[in-house]
């Protein structure tokens, strides 16, 4: 019998956890809490097993509170949350959850982009405040004859194409990897990440945040855009830098973005003002300017919810059941750590 953790669980997934019949054989423990360095206190520490979502922090401190630990399972695809380095010198095994909700996060994907091209949310804002007359601030446009760039061509990036080739929009897509089948098969061509950046239209990203890919959409990228693009992230905030965006909106070469994540947003609930009245560090001084955008009537945004479905929290808690039961059985599936 093994001592399993899940922290971040929702009320509704506390039944949908402990009823399934592998956690019965075990001692499982509940958390609502974000985990870090500050709470771990609160974790059991025969924990040999740690389920966690994006927003828990497992980081060396973490991971010397928990000593008998041998398996991390992330309810997630990324895993920048967690040392990595850290744990290959544990020898403590982590697994992700590779794919779960392409196509949700694609469908959110859309809906920001349709929210942003027929200004729904300023028409939504109008009408809650009475106000039911029609003005410019409303004009809308045609996706249909649009060229959509997809950076990332992943399981989510083909989704997203598949779902483009729908409204009849011309689809360009960048990525490291190619698969030239599926390329003709859904309709669309592979470019380079300059030419994507000249003629794209609609820009969305849904690529990991790496060493590599943070901040791919810096200033340089930005001035190679069309003037009046949108831009929409459906990844990780750190894509996007986040002062080059602020100035981009501000200039009108970004003519509006739907984002679903965006640099800082773990400390988004904090008070505004105290981050104003003190010293503020540069990850606190990049949130002030994501503060400023997110106030932007241009920019829609969602509190990472792309991935936010019953059918898709679902989809992960069975993969994450799946990756306890394989590791129990002596068998690593979905390992991140090479």
């Amino acid at each position: 019998m093994s001592v399993i953790t899940f922290a971040e669980v929702e009320p509704w997934e506390k039944e949908y956890i402990t009823g399934k019949p592998l956690m019965k054989k075990h001692t499982v423990r509940l958390i609502e809490e974000r985990l870090s360095s500050e709470n771990v206190s609160q974790i059991d520490s025969n924990t040999e097993i740690l389920s966690t979502f994006i927003y828990s922090r497992i980081d060396k401190a973490v991971l010397e509170s928990l000593p008998n630990l041998r398996l991390i399972a992330t309810r997630s695809t990324g895993y920048d949350h967690i040392d990595i380095d850290e744990c290959k010198k544990r020898n403590i095994a982590v697994v992700n959850v590779p794919s779960y909700g392409e196509n949700t996060v694609a469908e959110h994907a859309f809906g920001l982009v349709l929210n942003l091209t027929r200004n729904i949310h300023r028409a939504y804002l109008k009408t809650q405040l009475g106000d039911y007359t029609i003005d410019s601030s409303l004009m809308g446009m045609d996706i249909q004859g649009k060229t959509i760039g997809v950076i990332g061509g992943g399981r989510i990036g083909l989704h997203i194409a598949r779902i483009a080739h729908g409204f009849r929009m011309n689809i360009l897509v960048y990525d490291i990897h190619r698969d030239h089948f599926l390329e003709t098969l859904i309709g669309f061509r592979y470019v380079s990440l300059d030419e994507l950046l000249a003629d794209a239209d609609i820009i969305v990203l849904s690529l990991p945040l790496n060493e590599k890919t943070r901040h791919i959409m810096d200033k340089s990228a930005i001035e190679k855009m069309k003037d009046g693009v949108i831009i929409v992230n459906v990844a990780r905030g750190g894509l996007i830098d986040t002062t080059a965006l602020f100035a981009a909106l501000d200039k009108g070469k970004i003519a509006g973005a739907g984002l679903d994540v965006i640099e800082g947003e773990e400390l988004l609930p904090e008070d505004i003002q105290v981050l104003k009245r003190n010293s503020i560090p540069q990850t606190k001084k990049t949130l002030l300017v994501a503060h400023k955008i997110l106030e932007r009537d241009n920019v829609v945004y969602t509190p990472h919810i792309a991935f936010y479905s019953r059918e898709s929290l679902e989809r992960i808690l069975n993969t994450t059941f799946d990756n306890i039961e394989n590791f129990l059985r002596g068998v690593i599936v979905n390992s991140v750590i090479r």
